[in-house]
Order: C-alpha cells, then sequence, then structure tokens
C-alpha cells in the first residue's frame, strides 16, 4: 500500500477551519434596517486560498517533512526485518535439503526461531505505526489550532464579520483575497517561537540475525498514515 499517495488528501485535516465565519465580536452584531424594516447587508468579508496557505505555511510544510521522514524510517524497517526473516528461511530450506538437520529437535528449533522473528517483526512494525500516528494525530491538532488561533486574532485585529475558505464560495472578487496577509502572519509568528516541526525519532530494535522467510513470513505489509500534501477542502 503506497501511504503517501492515499493520504494525499488527509481526512483529518479536513475538519480544519479556516474559519468559514469568523465573528469579531462574542455577539453577532446585528444588521442594521432600512426606514422600511429591510436588513441592510453591511458585512465586512475576506476569502483566504487554502491551498496556498497549506503549500507556503512553513508549520504544514514542516510537519510534511518530518513525517515523510516518519515513513521513511518504517519502510526501511519494514525492508530490513523482511530481508532478516527471508534470509533464515532460505538457509532453513536448504539444510533441510540437504539433510543437514540431524534431528528433528534441530529443525524444530530453527523453525521455532523463525516463527519468533516473525513475530518479532510485526510486534516491532506495528508499534511503530501506532507511534507514527498518534504523532499524525498531534500534528494534525498543533496545525488546526495553529490556523484556528490565528484567524480569530487577525479578524478581530481588521474588523472583519467573516473570512471565507475560497472553495466554499461561488464566486467572490478576488480583491477580497488576504491569504498572502495571512501567509506571512502565520510564519511571523511561526518562525517567532522557534519553527519547525519534527517528528520525534524511534530507536530501532536490535536486529536478530539476519533472516528470511520460508514460503510466508506473516510480515504485516500494512503502512501506517502519513501525509503527503495536506488538504482543507473537505469538511
Amino acid at each position: 500500500m503506497n501511504f503517501i499517495k492515499n493520504y494525499t488528501k488527509l481526512a483529518v485535516f479536513a475538519a480544519i477551519m479556516l474559519m468559514a465565519a469568523t465573528s469579531c465580536n462574542d455577539k453577532p452584531a446585528e444588521a442594521p434596517k432600512a426606514a422600511n424594516g429591510t436588513a441592510v447587508e453591511n458585512l465586512k468579508i475576506r476569502y483566504i486560498d487554502e491551498d496556498s496557505i497549506m503549500a507556503n505555511y512553513n508549520l504544514a510544510k514542516d510537519i510534511n517533512e518530518a513525517m515523510l521522514r516518519r515513513q521513511n524510517q518504517y519502510d526501511a524497517a519494514q525492508k530490513q526485518r523482511g530481508n532478516e526473516i527471508n534470509k533464515f528461511g532460505n538457509a532453513m530450506q536448504q539444510k533441510y535439503q540437504n539433510n543437514q538437520y540431524l534431528t528433528e529437535e534441530a529443525f524444530n528449533a530453527d523453525q521455532a526461531k523463525l516463527q519468533k522473528m516473525q513475530a518479532d517483526a510485526e510486534n516491532y512494525l506495528s508499534g511503530l505505526q501506532e507511534s507514527i500516528a498518534n504523532e499524525l494525530n498531534q500534528s494534525q491538532i498543533q496545525l488546526l489550532d495553529s490556523i484556528d488561533n490565528f484567524m480569530k486574532e487577525y479578524a478581530k485585529k481588521k474588523g472583519f464579520d467573516m473570512v471565507l475558505r475560497k472553495s466554499a464560495t461561488l464566486y467572490i472578487d478576488e480583491k477580497y483575497d488576504v491569504t498572502k496577509e495571512v501567509i506571512e502572519g502565520l510564519n511571523k509568528r511561526y518562525n517567532k517561537v522557534g519553527g519547525k516541526s519534527t517528528a520525534a525519532p524511534v530507536k530501532p530494535e536490535a536486529a536478530p540475525a539476519k533472516p528470511a522467510a520460508t514460503t510466508a513470513t506473516g510480515l504485516s505489509t500494512e503502512k501506517p498514515a502519513t501525509p503527503g500534501k495536506v488538504d482543507l477542502k473537505k469538511n
């Protein structure tokens, strides 16, 4: 399974709200009314291009890079364990074909060792997968909170009644686009607090004597979820 492709559009990031409607006040102001009682529209509305923000916000880029490194770590560990199991399994098969097992006990001992190598590999990869998934979840929360908090402060400071997502509108004049300003503000704040969101490295477990698999290794090929390009469009 290629999980970069599968997670190019992250379901969790779909929950990120770039303030479909950001109020400047704690209580929504009532629209003024004309003499005939008809409400008069007097809202200050702006919009952002979420794709551009995800492509240029340094926190989002750092998270993607960190998770891609974790994916590479998983791939390397899976390949190493699989090679070790295959090597040992092939050696077993060759010994068996050459009648080098003098006793049934010796064969059973190697068979038990192979099964343990398979179980250990699956447990290790499962733990690594869970660790990566937890990191991804925390990174998603961090990114959501960062954008959400900034947009609330930004909208209040500018006196905007709403900041919409471009993808959520059928038409909106480009003169209301504040994407560039938002990206600059996000990056300025991110750089001010030090920047760089990195995944914590996981030390690979000591590898058992170089392995290999007999007919079936039982080694899981399921890979952990990691992001490629973050997407904010879905609701």
